[in-house]
């Protein structure tokens, strides 16, 4: 749903103002365009992200020619009110280049410390047979051992729940998700599946 713009949005001079695309889902920034008050309004009318050409000199619909239009989620003014965020489901590739941004950054889904984890587990998984970490000892011992794995620390987790150390809770809960994120990657998947699954029930 698109949030309620405070339209007292500071144009420059030009009669323009700065508007920062973002993925609504993958929060990755896609790209920045410029709209004045007649493609915003535009915008907001048909839900497709409509900017000002500053080299056309005219309204352009983003995708108008290549399809790949960015279907409007939410849209709001930042605290002096002189740059728009607008959220966006983009459909299909954001930049003239092809790519997915204009930074050449590629739109995935992002969970922070935990995608660095998963990185450093499917390294491990490429290199196991060579590999002597703990990680790619339980590749090498297949989905059975893992498996096991996954099951000992929920165990755990559930004893601790029932106790009152919450430090021990703790250790136990991240020994329980970086198992699990081991199994989802012994089974060819990783959390942005589990995620897409919770999502389709929402």
């Amino acid at each position: 749903m698109t949030k309620t713009l405070n339209m007292q949005v500071k144009y420059n001079s030009e009669g323009l103002v700065p508007a920062i695309i973002q993925d609504a889902n993958t929060k990755t920034v896609l790209m920045l365009g410029y709209m004045n008050a007649e493609s915003l309004e535009q915008t907001l009318k048909t839900k497709n992200v409509t900017f000002y050409s500053r080299s056309k000199q005219r309204l352009w619909m983003k995708g108008e020619e290549s399809g790949y239009t960015l279907n409007l989620v939410s849209l709001s003014n930042d605290c002096d009110n002189d740059t728009l965020l607008v959220k966006v489901n983009p459909q299909g590739p954001t930049c003239h280049n092809g790519t997915d941004t204009c930074w050449n950054d590629t739109n995935s889904q992002d969970f922070g410390f935990i995608s660095e984890l998963e990185t450093v587990i499917e390294n491990r998984k490429n290199k196991a047979t060579e590999d002597t970490s703990y990680v790619a000892s339980l590749f090498k011992e297949g989905i059975n051992k893992i498996a096991q794995k996954v099951g000992e620390e929920a165990v755990e987790v559930i004893i601790e729940a029932k106790d009152s150390n919450d430090d021990l809770f703790l250790c136990e809960s991240a020994d329980l998700l970086f198992h699990y994120l081991i199994l989802l990657q012994a089974k060819g998947f990783k959390i942005n599946d589990v995620v897409d699954v919770l999502k389709s029930r929402h």
